[in-house]
């Protein structure tokens, strides 16, 4: 049985049948889809009226459901906290194919010193731990509910809250060797078009980049240059117009910059690296 099948020979027949009408007047294009998996989430029917109340007045369907799928991982969510993007998998496939050296004091031996900055839910640490097995994982956010969020998905004990590089433990200074900052980028401008599902139930934190968008992306590329090992990187997503500013943002503090573009799904990642022999 696929997703979208309708459980014709299960008692949840009827239930289904009525939910999808519902989720496709509110708007919902994957009705038949959502329909499947608030069924599956539900534990009974009266929670699963709850839940399709919630869907139907435009709250995310994660949020929902309780869940997000990103990079093959089910990644556990919380209302009011950021949905992980699918495209943001593309900047973890970045930063997996970027060459690393060994932190040192990692740890294990050899252990790459991993950080997710801005981590939301924890959704590219989680991704990027379930690759690196053994690595020396740390995330923060500067939102209380994404930090409590993130514990739920990552080691609760290497999730901080707090301003960017702020909360996270000094231990650490010099020894990233890959630092993932999934930072806020729209223009504040734009925040007004973004569909109703982000501006009514995601945190402005994690979605307002400022009058450029690159306000939070400058501040990263501020310090990310002394948290770094030699040879470790930091990546950003951006616009394809935010590009050329975000490069010379990182190529200012002495890092060496390249872009990698997916144009199937318009995915920008600007990747800062420290030089081997800084």
């Amino acid at each position: 049985m696929t997703l979208t099948d309708p459980p014709s020979a299960s008692p949840s027949a009827p239930l289904y049948a009525a939910l999808v009408p519902r989720l496709r007047a509110a708007g919902c294009v994957f009705a038949e889809d959502e329909a499947r998996l608030l069924l599956d989430a539900a534990p009974s029917a009266v929670a699963l009226e709850a839940m399709v109340t919630r869907r139907v007045a435009g709250e995310p369907l994660e949020q929902v459901v309780g869940w997000a799928e990103f990079a093959g991982l089910r990644i556990l969510l919380d209302p009011g906290v950021f949905v992980p993007r699918r495209r943001t998998e593309f900047l973890v496939s970045v930063a997996l194919g970027l060459p690393r050296d060994a932190a040192p004091g990692g740890a294990a031996a050899g252990a790459p010193v991993v950080v997710d900055l801005c981590c939301g839910s924890g959704a590219v640490g989680a991704a990027l731990a379930a690759a690196l097995p053994g690595c020396d994982l740390y995330a923060a956010d500067i939102d209380p509910a994404a930090v409590a969020c993130a514990r739920r998905n990552l080691p609760p004990s290497r999730v901080y809250e707090g301003d960017l590089f702020a909360p996270l433990p000094p231990s650490v200074r010099g020894r990233i060797s890959l630092l993932a900052a999934n930072v806020p980028y729209v223009r504040t401008s734009d925040i007004p078009f973004l569909p109703a599902e982000a501006r009514e139930h995601e945190p402005l934190s994690a979605l307002d980049g400022g009058d450029d968008g690159l306000t939070v992306a400058r501040r990263v590329a501020g310090e990310a240059a002394e948290w770094l090992a030699p040879g470790g990187h930091v990546l950003i997503e951006a616009t394809e117009a935010q590009v050329p500013p975000a490069v010379a943002a990182f190529e200012s503090t002495g890092l060496r910059v390249h872009v990698v573009e997916d144009e199937e799904a318009e995915a920008q990642v600007v990747v800062g690296s420290r030089p081997a022999g800084a």
